[in-house]
């Protein structure tokens, strides 16, 4: 194996989907209706003091400008029963939210039921990353849901669920 130069946009989307990650929709409701982003480069355990998670937005996102203004942002970790849910929210046409079965907090932050764990948060920080802007998130309160739903989880441009290994 040797390595090369090509560091076009498309190569570096096809290997930076070689690691896996888990996806996140993060959402509120703004002027009374809901809006929401999905991340797949969402990442939990930024710092513990405050309590931080992170994700990256692309700059030219309709939504995010939208959504960062919120008091409180719902993060909810997608479940493997979700992948659909993943590209309604992310669809640029129609009404996103139809259909879904949501949680909407007296902050309106919102979270999608059944989802694998939910994060109350609120923007920390934002810094400038090339094309797409790193935004940290704090976290307010948490709602783990053990065992009932497992992780999607996003791997080589697909939606793909963790299979148990079968042990003899």
């Amino acid at each position: 194996m040797s390595l090369h130069n090509d560091l076009t946009p498309n190569t570096l989307r096809s290997a930076f989907g070689r690691f896996p990650s888990g996806i996140a929709a993060l959402c509120a409701v703004i002027d009374g209706k809901p809006q929401g982003i999905v991340a797949s480069s969402f990442t939990v355990g930024v710092s513990l003091e405050p309590p931080l998670v992170m994700f990256a937005v692309q700059n030219t996102s309709r939504t995010w400008p939208l959504v960062r203004h919120a008091g409180r942002i719902g993060v909810s970790v997608l479940g493997t029963e979700h992948d659909g849910v993943c590209r309604q929210i992310a669809s640029k046409n129609g009404d996103r939210f139809a259909g879904l079965s949501l949680h909407r907090t007296d902050q309106d932050a919102l979270f999608l039921n059944d989802a694998a764990l939910w994060l109350d948060c609120s923007v920390h920080q934002e810094f400038p990353a090339g094309d797409h802007q790193v935004v940290l998130l704090e976290v307010h309160g948490l709602s783990t849901h053990d065992g009932a739903h497992d992780p999607l989880v996003f791997h080589d441009s697909a939606f793909r669920r963790l299979v148990q290994p079968a042990f003899v």
